[in-house]
């Protein structure tokens, strides 16, 4: 799609994430300038009242009406833009009609979706339609999951530059992370552990390490346990089980078998996150595991997520406050290995609360990248951030957004 009005539209922008990426924006490209872009939601009111709060830098910045629930407005809006991100979520809930109109009017899309079984609906409702009219989709552009993504891409490029060979092997283990969770966050997760109580094989599905794989893949490499607590040499340190593993190990694949296999045909990934050292590391461990547990244990239950819900975890619209979000940050190491025997460790940092500050700059450079660096003639289809975004995202990451990438020497 060539003859837009706006290189991007904000589609949720009352949303506490897309008001997040209003700012940003504002703050970064003004309204006109370099990235033109405009803000689109279901209320003109709230449109208003969240330009007003970017303050005079975006006394001109447009406003779109448009619906979930509209596919005359959605399709609208698609035709005015060279790409949609979406922050309406829990994306299993209010996505489909999004996807559904960038498919068939050729518009390339983002979201920062973390629910992997809405991911393998739409490729599956979708992808044939997307290779035909042209539209990129990519999905799960925030914490889940381009550190993991970019970062196994970033590892794997170093690999091949020092040993001629890809990390067949790649563990990533958090070292540390700051900060808060909003309620969207946690509404998908609940909505996961309902849709598993409905559909019981939901269950069996959500635990294949291959689920977004194309169909016809050959990866059949059995995949490290997610056991509770596990000690971990090469760090030092003790580990338990990252809830972002679900969505993140997925879409790490998935990169693989679209770049040809390119980390190889039996290659090994894991997530997990470090809790320290000696004893008190160990019973760090397992005390996150099983407080991790006892939620996901909760939820599946009516009332327990009725309980969770009106006592425990935020509600839709609310997360870290600004102050919060900037004192955030985030430190993500990696470990790879290669055929030959050879070792390779990089890290991925972020200066901002990883749901949220730094959450917003990556999904708004995705965007960015998808609609001014991305050649047009790169087919349509369901992408990942590693396979169409490359090079030109982790240029944009590290100069815009916060994020680093490094290679560690012993």
């Amino acid at each position: 799609m060539t003859d837009t009005t706006y290189d991007v539209v904000v589609f949720g922008a009352t949303s506490f994430v897309g008001q997040i990426l209003c700012q940003y924006y504002t703050d970064t490209y003004g309204v006109d300038g370099e990235l033109k872009w405009a803000a689109a939601g279901r209320s003109q009111e709230k449109l208003e009242s969240v330009r007003a709060k970017l303050g005079s830098a975006a006394a001109r910045l447009p406003l779109i009406v448009a619906n979930a629930n509209d596919d005359a407005s959605l399709d609208a809006l698609c035709q005015q833009t060279r790409v949609v991100i979406s922050t309406v979520g829990p994306y299993a809930l209010y996505g489909d009609a999004m996807v559904r109109a960038c498919v068939d009017n050729g518009t390339d899309y983002c979201d920062l979706t973390g629910e992997a079984q809405w991911i393998a609906a739409m490729l599956e409702q979708f992808e044939s339609r997307a290779k035909e009219s042209g539209a990129r989709i990519v999905h799960c552009c925030g914490f889940d999951s381009i550190p993991s993504d970019m970062g196994v891409f970033f590892l794997q490029q170093q690999a091949v530059k020092q040993f001629g060979e890809p990390c067949t092997d790649v563990a990533l283990r958090v070292k540390v992370a700051k900060g808060g969770v909003s309620g969207g966050t946690v509404a998908s997760m609940m909505n996961i552990a309902e849709e598993i109580t409905k559909d019981p094989s939901l269950r069996k599905k959500l635990a294949d390490p291959y689920l977004l794989c194309p169909p016809g893949h050959t990866f059949n490499a059995r995949q490290p346990k997610m056991t509770l607590t596990r000690y971990e040499p090469e760090f030092d340190a003790w580990s338990t089980p990252f809830v972002m593993e679900a969505i993140n190990s997925r879409i790490v694949h998935r990169s693989n078998a679209l770049s040809g296999n390119a980390y190889g045909d039996n290659f090994t990934y894991s997530e997990r996150m470090l809790t320290g050292k000696g004893t008190s590391g160990r019973l760090k461990a397992a005390g996150m595991g099983v407080g991790l547990g006892a939620f996901f244990g909760t939820a599946t239950l009516k009332p327990g997520r009725w309980l969770l819900n009106k006592f425990v975890v935020p509600q839709p619209g609310e997360g870290p406050s600004p102050e919060a979000q900037k004192a955030g940050f985030y430190d993500v190491r990696f470990i790879g290995h290669t055929a030959g025997g050879n070792t390779l460790k990089t890290k991925v940092t972020g200066d901002a609360d990883p749901g949220y500050g730094s959450t917003a700059k990556m999904l708004g450079q995705a965007a960015a990248c998808l609609a001014q660096d991305v050649p047009a003639d790169k087919p349509g289809g369901f992408w990942t951030t590693a396979t169409l975004l490359g090079d030109a995202l982790i240029n944009r990451l590290q100069n815009n957004a916060g994020l680093k990438f490094e290679v560690l020497k012993d």
